[in-house]
């Protein structure tokens, strides 16, 4: 998933073709192109390797490739990066990696997802979502990154983290790269940061992370999350084929069935907000998950919050589309922050229910201010109105240079320090909000 800068890395490679190249794009801002090549292989002779495994209770998908090349990074800047395998036959596909940052202090940390895309990838027919037969009951409960990723091989990265690469390095701040698997191994990259960024789809954390990120939170970084269902499920990450914490670990509602349970209740893994110890993401994103799927438009609440500057925005300011595909909102009544500000208050329609999406800020002791965007669609947002994504849900150019200017004014104050030292204070205006919950 990564490796430090210099370090060298493996490709497991299976096809068909009589041979392939790799090439290695740095993902980023290069005068309006947003990849940059920095090596390319010469030709590596192609070979079908073995059917993947399935394996065991956990129905766990492993593909037990042997090394097809070793490549090294000598001289790639840290950053994500996307490398393209080319087939002779035509036939092309990415693998994402991330050369990762040793030290953040002074820097903001965009911190990938890896865990997540594991848990979507159905590479071999199974994920933690659904089985070869499509069913619930048969889904992958442990799943690993000894296999494939499946349709182009970054498919998560694309949608819901190259936009926000992109921005953050056009606004020329300093930057430092990781994943949330490295920050759940060792957190000193955030150690000093001014900001952690969490991208469009975050869903799977270990308690570890959650605890590293909370302290880097409550020494003065920053948290900025551009997107929705953050922090949603607990997960464990075991040893793989021949790595470790090549595994994600995830029971969901079958977590009486984990071997953790019920002797060690906080690392069942199942949703943080779940029983048997209970600790729901509020506490740390003072939003909550709530509802998949929805399509409404994100209505303006607060245009004088210091995030819409030069917006032009007023109240009730509309944004077709933008909320979407999964939402999060202010609990009344649940663990978080004291104050709390909601600047996008989204009224949705989610499986026949009436309900809101959520923009929220707060702020803690240590000066450090939190944003959470309360939608999924935020980094996508970044595209509207550009042909960089076909996924754009309709979104139009309007949209694009709100969410891109409202993003900048985000990552330009936290890139400063803790928020709270230099923008206004929180205005909590929960109950004004929520008054007929109260």
């Amino acid at each position: 998933m990564s490796v430090l800068p210099g370090e060298s890395f493996g490709l497991h490679v299976s096809t068909t073709a009589p041979g392939f190249r790799v090439s290695a794009y740095r993902m980023g801002w290069y005068g309006g192109v947003q990849a940059r090549l920095v090596w390319r292989s010469e030709r590596v002779p192609g070979r079908a390797q073995g059917a993947p495994r399935l394996e065991g209770a956990t129905r766990t998908v492993r593909a037990h490739w042997k090394r097809t090349l070793t490549v090294g990074t000598q001289g790639w800047p840290e950053g994500a990066y996307l490398l393209r395998l080319d087939a002779e036959s035509g036939h092309q596909r990415y693998v994402p990696l991330i050369v990762r940052s040793a030290h953040g202090a002074g820097r903001t940390v965009l911190m990938s997802a890896p865990a997540t895309w594991q848990a979507y990838n159905r590479w071999g027919g199974y994920n933690l979502y659904e089985g070869s037969d499509g069913t619930y009951g048969s889904r992958s409960l442990v799943v690993s990154f000894d296999r494939p990723y499946d349709r182009n091989g970054a498919e998560k990265f694309m949608v819901y983290e190259r936009a926000a690469v992109a921005l953050a390095e056009r606004l020329g701040i300093p930057l430092a790269y990781t994943t949330g698997m490295d920050v759940h191994r060792d957190p000193r990259v955030l150690r000093g940061a001014t900001t952690v960024v969490v991208l469009g789809h975050d869903e799977y954390w270990t308690p570890q992370q959650r605890e590293h990120i909370t302290k880097a939170r409550d020494a003065g970084t920053n948290l900025a999350i551009m997107g929705a269902n953050t922090c949603y499920r607990r997960v464990r990450l075991e040893q793989g084929h021949d790595s470790p914490d090549h595994t994600v670990v995830c029971y969901k509602s079958s977590y009486t069935s984990d071997p953790y349970y019920p002797r060690r209740p906080a690392l069942v893994t199942t949703d943080f907000r779940a029983a048997p110890a209970p600790d729901p993401e509020s506490g740390l994103t003072g939003v909550l998950y709530e509802g998949y799927p929805v399509d409404a438009p994100y209505v303006v609440h607060t245009p004088d919050h210091w995030l819409f500057e030069r917006t032009g925005v007023r109240s009730g300011d509309t944004f077709e589309h933008l909320v979407g595909v999964e939402y999060d909102r202010v609990f009344p009544g649940m663990p978080g922050p004291e104050d709390i500000e909601i600047v996008a208050h989204s009224p949705v329609v989610c499986n026949g229910r009436m309900s809101h999406s959520d923009s929220a800020y707060y702020t803690v002791p240590s000066g450090a201010g939190v944003f959470a965007s309360g939608t999924m669609r935020w980094v996508e947002g970044l595209m509207a109105g550009t042909h960089d994504n076909g996924r754009n849900h309709g979104m139009d150019a309007r949209t694009g240079a709100f969410v891109t200017r409202t993003t900048e004014n985000l990552l330009r104050a936290f890139a400063v320090g803790p928020a709270a030292r230099h923008r206004p204070p929180v205005r909590n205006n929960v109950q004004q909000v929520y008054q007929t919950l109260l």
